[in-house]
């Protein structure tokens, strides 16, 4: 039985559910109400001051999935759930999520809140403004933009070429008529003209320091290595050559501090931060992250896309500099999601297909074989419970995960919420004993061609790497410059281990072209794009935003 979750929306569960004030939620990790500031009865964020002197000794547990199909995975669900149930086996266990972005919630993909019975809430406000974080973080880039063409106009003394200015304005919206755009038009008053063009706030370069940072000190110091462009001679500026940092900080001071909110079932959770994962690295911020291992003996937090994009970069970007070592990696499944990867259609799910779920399943198993052969991480695969599953279906998959010494947790978290993931939460206790030794992918004294080399063959498992003349020139400039010791952040594609979106399951025999290389000092690494990967979405034919709608007393309708 899948409980009343089959015929109520995430919406309707979250708006029925009696949630706890958020002082009794942080009782439960032996935060006080002086150390909260509150938004309203539910929201508040944490004084990180104060919890300076504690260690950060909590069990992290990383939550990642297959390649993404628009039969969906449901990371956040089961990361929810999972943090449910390991409360509910007597642990401490403490959240620690990504902010959904206004984009996709408007768009097509819909929130980032969990679902069904495994939700963090208040989803409404979760999903739609929560704290203003970012709109603090679009601020903040809008004003390194703002004082970058103010430079230019009131006489250019660093000499910056407008032509080769990478800085773009934010907004936290689809909206592809802002990807390409002149601006400074209208006469020697109104500004220089050029071309210019937005970026979706969570594409911002001041999202990835923000979850990157370790503290304001940092962030500051980030904020002002940022290159927005280069001089005629060819050197970068930074937003420090601007003096623009210390009022960035200013804007981004409130907003730097972890939200603490609650689970269904009153699980603590951190949800703060959200740099795209195809883009940016993928991950919720730093600070929330040892915040919630400072308070909780195990704390669950997931990385966007699939274990190709997420969690790769959560392991060779985020571990790496914040000095993380992960002690459990749950890789999340769908006996559907698994059929379309091998080649079924997607109206023909709910019928058993063993043969296009046995083809599928090389895709799951490359993903559990990257974390544990690659990263060194203790395994278990869960699989999402839909009805339609059969017994056939999740034998076999259990089978073919056992080869590789990994065990299958059936997840009906989304029915049951905690209840749905004991079993997960049993093994995921007994695999943060597991003794392992945590490793990265790529050493960081390698070249960039060496590094891109080693993420497109060992995670990927493509034949190599191919740089077009513009990257290759690109990438002598960036070693010139002193950037070739970061680590490499890969934009490309979430639907495919290639960046090409078609080829599905586990391909082989190919290789990835990166065609352009860019710098972000500041977040401390270089993006790497691949394929035609849009820093700006445009909204789908039937935008989500037309389904939702507010009550003459206030209540949020048709959110999901």
């Amino acid at each position: 039985m899948l409980g009343m979750a089959d015929y109520k929306t995430d919406i309707e569960i979250a708006q029925e559910a009696e949630m706890w004030p958020v002082s009794k939620v942080a009782e439960a990790v032996g935060l006080t109400d002086d150390q909260l500031e509150h938004y309203g009865k539910y929201k508040a964020k944490v004084d990180i001051h104060a919890l300076n002197d504690l260690p950060e000794d909590g069990k992290l547990i990383l939550v990642t999935a297959i390649t993404p199909t628009p039969a969906g995975e449901g990371k956040t669900t089961t990361s929810v759930g999972l943090a449910d149930g390991l409360r509910r086996l007597g642990k401490n266990a403490v959240l620690a999520l990504r902010e959904p972005s206004l984009g996709p919630v408007f768009g097509i993909k819909g929130g980032a809140a969990g679902g069904g019975y495994a939700q963090v809430v208040p989803m409404e406000d979760i999903n739609l403004h929560f704290t203003g974080d970012f709109h603090a973080i679009g601020a903040a880039n809008n004003l390194l933009a703002a004082l970058l063409d103010n430079h230019i106009q009131q006489g250019n003394e660093l000499g910056i070429d407008p032509k080769s200015i990478t800085w773009k304005r934010a907004v936290d919206m689809n909206d592809r008529q802002l990807r390409h755009i002149v601006d400074g038009l209208g006469g020697k008053m109104q500004g220089v003209p050029r071309e210019d063009g937005f970026d979706i706030t969570v594409a911002s370069e001041v999202m990835a320091v923000f979850c990157l940072a370790s503290d304001l000190v940092d962030l500051k110091a980030r904020l002002g290595r940022m290159v927005v462009g280069y001089t005629y001679a060819g050197d970068p500026v930074t937003a420090h050559d601007l003096g623009a940092e210390g009022a960035m900080t200013a804007l981004l001071k409130d907003a730097i501090k972890p939200n603490l909110v609650q689970t269904l079932e009153h699980t603590p959770a951190f949800v703060h931060g959200g740099p795209f994962a195809n883009i940016a690295h993928g991950c919720n911020s730093v600070i929330a992250t040892k915040t919630a291992l400072k308070l909780g003996d195990y704390v669950v937090t997931e990385a966007g896309f699939g274990a190709d994009l997420g969690a790769e970069k959560f392991c060779d970007i985020k571990c790496r500099m914040a000095g993380l070592k992960p002690d459990a990696c749950v890789v999340v499944a769908t006996v559907r999601a698994l059929k379309m990867h091998g080649g079924l259609p997607k109206n023909d799910l709910d019928h058993e297909d063993l043969d296009a779920l046995e083809k599928g399943l090389p895709n799951l198993l490359q993903h559990v074989g990257n974390m544990q052969d690659v990263y060194g991480l203790p395994v278990v695969v869960a699989i999402n419970a839909f009805p339609t599953d059969t017994k056939a279906e999740l034998d076999l998959v259990e089978a073919k995960c056992r080869e590789l010494g990994v065990n299958v947790a059936l997840s009906e978290v989304w029915a049951k919420g905690g209840e749905g993931g004991l079993a997960l939460a049993e093994e995921v206790v007994r695999l943060c004993e597991v003794e392992h030794g945590f490793t990265c992918s790529y050493e960081l004294d390698g070249s960039i061609e060496d590094k891109l080399d080693a993420i497109a063959r060992r995670i990927y498992h493509a034949d190599g790497v191919d740089l077009t003349p513009g990257a290759r020139k690109q990438l002598a400039q960036l070693e010139r410059q002193g950037f070739g010791n970061m680590p490499i952040c890969m934009a490309k594609t979430q639907y495919s281990f290639s960046d090409d979106l078609h080829l599905l399951g586990a391909p082989t025999g190919f290789r990835i072209t990166v065609r352009n290389l860019k710098v972000s000092a500041g977040a401390g690494f270089i993006v790497a794009l691949t394929g035609d990967i849009m820093t700006m979405p445009g909204l789908p034919k039937k935008p989500a935003a037309l389904n939702i709608d507010v009550t003459a007393d206030g209540k949020i309708t048709g959110l999901f």
